[in-house]
């Protein structure tokens, strides 16, 4: 007889709990507050145009790797066709002059020595890295769940040469990697081009290799259809999900969970328990703060999270497609955004994935990282809240007419979302996107011992997501889904199963 699991949560980590549990003989249900799959993961429609609040890059992209076969596995590409960016980003100065993060780095080099012949020697060292990572980025791709011994340590192997560079720039911020550059310009446009400065310079590293090794390419069709291919292969495999079924607390009996409390006042039991919810609301609400250590209760009280964003999403009938996809720029004056001035600012169109806008017309996205509080103080009054969404808007649309002529009477539909929507939505601590801010400390966890996927004195328990990966993204959501399948499998004697692709 099939052994039951209930899970928390239809976004990416969920989906792929389901997935793999259905492939080693769990019966899945999977409770999920919101009507559709992906939960961060997603896009939504406005008058003929889709925005998307997630997929600008995804790693795994390209066929052949241990990523991509997980990928093919819960669903995900199939019959999908990816866009390898030419480039990450620009960054441009007052005078006009640019700064373009090209993927390939051969391309990438040639240009920073035209920008800069002084800087040569920083310039190789940083391309000199890039190309070790195209080859540490390949080796990092492989799953171990359903490995043998032999395997896994050949692939541990496989990583050492590549560990000094790794650890050595695991220690080095953006900025302070960017502060060995002559000349100014250079100097000021690497530590500005990805928006986060203090970023530890490996993600960087690896980000660029995964887009040189073309395996970084963006899926036509955007996040919600993403999510939507691996709802469907869940199905496929006789998974149930019940929507609009938030679950207001974990079943526990004797330090055992067995099944969750629902909000309409239902129950729900099963031998196993997974939370791919949010890692607050399921350790200090959905169990009440009672299975907890020091250790966790330090990273909730002290580890910085990723931001909520401010996303201005604007639908426009100009075509948009002969101009940089993404591009940092100064401002006559800073934009205002809860409180906080901020300059520069930067835009993203894309025109790359013909599925978001009807021909000839663009979708363009401003996001502002921003501070949770002071939307949610601001939302007691609705009014002032509606009236400050409209002026951040107004606003940045007044900024994009200036750089595009007549822009502002092209604007067919324009939504704004907060830190607070992202709440509302998916039920994120704070309205974060990612969980735990990628700093020198997450990716030392990230890459280290991890988080642990349990939690201290409860049996039967599990925990998938972004709060169990430090540094969020897709990839590790995904894997961590299949990973705890992998230790239910364990507990339970029995050997792991891939679905298949």
């Amino acid at each position: 007889m099939e052994k039951s699991i209930a899970i928390i949560g239809a976004g990416i980590a969920g989906l792929s709990a389901g997935i793999y549990g259905r492939a080693n003989g769990y019966k899945t249900t999977i409770y999920e507050l919101h009507d559709k799959p992906g939960g961060l993961c997603t896009s939504w429609k406005r008058k003929g145009y889709t925005f998307d609040g997630c997929i600008n890059w995804l790693v795994g992209s390209a066929p052949g790797g241990g990523m991509n076969r997980m990928w093919q596995e819960i669903g995900a590409l199939r019959n999908t066709k990816i866009v390898d960016h030419e480039e990450f980003t620009r960054v441009e100065n007052r005078e006009g002059k640019q700064f373009i993060l090209y993927t390939n780095i051969d391309k990438l080099e040639r240009h920073m020595k035209e920008l800069s012949p002084g800087d040569i020697g920083q310039i190789e060292k940083l391309t000199g890295t890039l190309r070790k990572f195209t080859r540490f980025a390949t080796a990092t791709g492989d799953m171990d769940e359903d490995k043998g011994t032999i395997a896994k340590l050949a692939a541990g192997f496989r990583m050492i040469p590549y560990l000094g560079e790794f650890k050595k720039y695991s220690n080095l911020t953006i900025k302070e990697f960017a502060g060995g550059f002559k000349d100014p310009f250079l100097r000021d446009s690497f530590e500005n081009c990805i928006g986060m400065p203090d970023f530890p310079m490996t993600g960087m590293l690896m980000t660029v290799a995964w887009m040189h090794n073309r395996d970084a390419g963006y899926p036509v069709g955007g996040s919600l259809e993403f999510s939507k291919r691996i709802e469907k292969r869940y199905l496929d495999l006789g998974g149930e999900i019940r929507y609009k079924s938030p679950v207001e607390k974990v079943i526990v009996e004797n330090d055992h969970a067995v099944g969750v409390h629902l909000s309409d006042g239902t129950e729900a039991r099963a031998e196993y328990v997974i939370s791919a919810a949010d890692g607050h609301r399921t350790i200090f609400d959905m169990l009440e703060g009672k299975y907890v250590n020091d250790e966790i209760k330090g990273w909730y009280r002290d580890l910085p999270i990723f931001r909520g964003n401010v996303q201005v999403s604007i639908g426009t009938k100009r075509d948009l497609s002969d101009e940089p996809p993404m591009l940092f720029f100064p401002l006559e004056e800073p934009i205002l955004v809860a409180e906080e001035k901020r300059e520069p600012m930067a835009y993203h169109h894309y025109c790359y994935d013909p599925t978001l806008a009807p021909k000839t017309k663009s979708v363009v996205l401003v996001l502002f990282d921003s501070d949770y509080e002071y939307w949610k103080k601001l939302s007691a009054d609705s009014a002032a809240y509606k009236s400050e969404k409209k002026r951040i808007a107004d606003t940045v649309i007044s900024i994009l007419d200036k750089r595009w002529k007549g822009f502002a009477k092209d604007v067919e539909v324009v939504d704004v979302a907060t830190p607070l929507t992202t709440e509302r939505y998916t039920g994120n601590w704070k309205g974060s996107m990612e969980g735990w801010l990628f700093t020198k400390e997450t990716m030392k966890m990230s890459f280290g011992k991890g988080m642990p996927k349990t939690l201290p004195g409860l049996d039967n328990f599990f925990m998938a997501g972004q709060w169990v990966e430090p540094g969020g993204g897709l990839p590790p959501s995904a894997q961590s889904g299949r990973k705890v399948i992998g230790m239910i499998c364990k507990k339970d004697g029995k050997k792991f199963s891939s679905p298949g692709v």
